[in-house]
This record gives structure tokens, sequence and C-alpha cells, in this order.
């Protein structure tokens, strides 16, 4: 736990709020009170992109007097909900932030502005924001008007929150888990292609909750055709949670018939393809109400996940949940795209002759695999989810 670092600013002629602020809350306290800030700024996952999730928590004299967090679309931002909901309790209070509070006029005005308004005494911010627009300026807007600082409480938990966020700023790209659904030989069907069901209800409901913590959710057309999915979130009371659907179909392959472009005017629906298709053959997917996006593709004319990922980046996507089929995931692996895995495996076996979870990645030595380290491991019903990240 770190109880972060401290400073305090007062500019000439700027209101010294922190003169008369408390004296500063001990680790302990601050690491309770942003662990709050942290639990709302994850019910905005899946919900706000482009926007970074923060969760905020006002705490004046021990007490909890206002809390906020990053509404769907990106806006309210968390801190002006919780301060409004302190009103005039705000005045000297100690702010709690998972995130440090913009400092640029968008389609909202600056939070920093906000705090120094409400006249708080002290702002403890777990991580800085790596936007270039706000990276440091938001602390020092604060620090100017002479509100005590504190950064660094909670940060690794903060910046793995938000890392899909922090992915797309830094890389044009947005952070990537694949999900797989497998036997303990690491199949997902039988050679005829039967597959329903592999894993079992429990792990099927927490399939559908990865679903709405990730902005989209990536198949390829093979899955497309062979399946036909809605790719929605089912789960009773977060039906509008659905994330938008992705396929990746550099042919045009996919009917205009099938589920997800018959639901693409309900749910968002992006088909993301090669250059060059014929201008009537598009239409007959955007008269659906689905997105076409064109992608580089390599000397195969198979699209390149890089590329891909680029083009969901520049359109705001900073978390994207993959779900097949065995090509997609191999291409994503390959060309090392793939930053977690979300592993359900049941307690069966179908053999060699059984579709893969992820198709031929043909290595030439072991040392370029893939490589994963454990992060939980789960049991679901009668199956396990186990969760891996990066190395």
């Amino acid at each position: 736990m770190s109880s972060g670092s401290s400073s305090r600013a007062s500019a000439g002629g700027a209101e010294d709020h922190g003169r008369n602020a408390a004296p500063p809350p001990d680790a302990r306290t601050m690491h309770l009170h942003m662990g709050a800030a942290l639990a709302l700024a994850r019910r905005g996952l899946g919900r706000v992109w482009p926007n970074p999730t923060v969760g905020c928590v006002v705490v004046k004299d021990g007490h909890v007097v206002g809390r906020g967090f990053t509404q769907p679309g990106g806006r309210p931002h968390a801190e002006p909900l919780a301060l409004a909901m302190a009103g005039e309790a705000a005045h000297g209070a100690d702010v709690y932030v998972s995130l440090e509070p913009c400092s640029h006029y968008g389609k909202t005005p600056p939070c920093a502005d906000a705090l120094v308004k409400a006249g708080v005494a002290r702002v403890i911010a777990a991580a800085v924001d790596p936007d270039p627009r706000v990276s440091g300026r938001g602390l020092a807007r604060l620090r100017e008007a002479g509100i005590e600082v504190v950064e660094g409480v909670r940060r690794d938990e903060a910046e793995a929150l938000n890392a899909g966020f922090f992915s797309r700023v830094r890389t044009g790209r947005p952070l990537v888990t694949l999900k797989c659904a497998t036997t303990l030989d690491g199949r997902i069907a039988l050679a005829s292609g039967e597959s329903k069901w592999i894993t079992g209800p429990e792990a099927r409901r927490r399939g559908h909750l990865l679903r709405c913590a990730h902005d989209a959710i990536l198949i390829g057309s093979g899955t497309a055709l062979a399946d036909d999915p809605t790719l929605t979130c089912r789960l009773p009371g977060l039906e509008d949670c659905s994330p938008v659907r992705v396929v990746l179909d550099g042919s045009l392959r996919l009917p205009v018939t099938s589920a997800l472009v018959r639901s693409a005017k309900a749910v968002p629906l992006w088909i993301v393809t090669s250059p060059g298709h014929d201008p009537d053959r598009l239409e007959a997917f955007t008269g659906h109400g689905a997105e076409v996006l064109e992608a580089a593709c390599d000397e195969s004319g198979a699209l390149v996940p890089e590329a891909v990922l680029n083009v969901l980046g520049a359109r705001g996507i900073t978390r994207v949940l993959v779900e097949g089929g065995g090509r997609v995931a191999a291409a994503m692996l390959r060309d090392g795209c793939v930053d977690g895995l979300a592993w359900f495996r049941a307690g069966k076996v179908i053999g060699g002759d059984g579709r893969a979870a992820v198709a031929d990645l043909a290595l030439d030595r072991l040392t370029a695999a893939p490589e994963f380290a454990p992060v939980s491991f789960t049991r679901v019903g009668d199956d396990v989810l186990e969760v891996l990240e990066k190395r």
C-alpha cells in the first residue's frame, strides 16, 4: 500500500483552500476511501468509452458526503456528480478520485476547476491521467489554487482498472482480452462442429458479465457464419450493457440476413473489412444500420490484427473482448496483440479430432510461444475460470 506523496502550493492571490484543512488522513484511511472510489469506477467499465472510468468520494469530518462515477457515454464526470451530492459540505473536504481530474474544456468544463470552485481542502488522486491534454495539469491547477494534493494512493489498481484507456492513449490501440471456453484439452467443438455446450450455465453467465465490462466484442466471419450469434448481453437487468459487436470480414461474407446485421439498429455492429469493396455491397450493410470500417491486409489478403485494433482505437474503443474463432485467436496471439486471457475450462476431454480454440501458430521454437502469467483461478459452477495477463 502506498500512502502517496503530498504537496501544497498557493499561487499569488489564489485562495488557500488547504490552510484550514484538517490534518491529513492516515495511510489506512486513504487506502479505505480510495478503495471505495475504485469500486465506483468499476461500474463504468464498458460503458464510458472513449473516456476513462473514474470514481470519486468526498469525505468531510470522517463521513462520506458525496459519491460519483463516470456515467454512460463518458459524461457527466465523477467529480461534479460527487460534489453535487456533497453540496456545501464539499467546502474544506477531502476528495478521493481514482484518476487525475481533467483540466481541459471538452464537452464538459474541467473537473479541476469544479473542485477549486467547491472549496475542497485536499484531493487524493490514485493515478495521473496519461492524456496529454491533462497529464499533470489537473493536479497542477489544484496546487495553484492552494489545494493540497496527495498522489499515488493505490496507483497500481487504478492504472490496471483503466489499462484499456491508458493503452489507447499511449499506443493507439485498445486493451485486448482473449476469451475461450474449452475442454481440458483446449477444444471448443467436436469435429462435426457441435459445441453446445462445452461449459455450463454459470460459466456462460460469467461470460456475459465479461461482455458488459468491455467496449467491444470481436469475432471472425467464420464464427459469425457458423453460429449466427447476436453477441449481446442477455443477463436480466443488463440488456442495455451490450458492447459494440465487431466482425472481421475481409471478404464481406456476412449475410445481411444474419442475426448480427438484423439487430444492427438496436445494438451497434461494426464490420471491419479490406479496402476497395463495391459501394453497393457496402450499402447493403449500412442500410441495415451497420458501420463498415476498412483496415489494412497482409499479402495473403488477411486483415492485419494491429491495423484492426488501431482502427478501433481511433474510434475511441479502449477494451476489446475477442471471442473467436480459432483463426482470429491465432492471428491475435501470433502478432502479440493479446494482453490477457479469460479461459473457461470444463472438465471434459474431446481429443485431437476436436476443433482447437487456437489455430496453428506455426512456431519454430518454444521460446517464441506467447507467454501469460496467472492472475486468478476461480471455480464457476462445474467449470473453472483462469485469468492470465501477458508477461
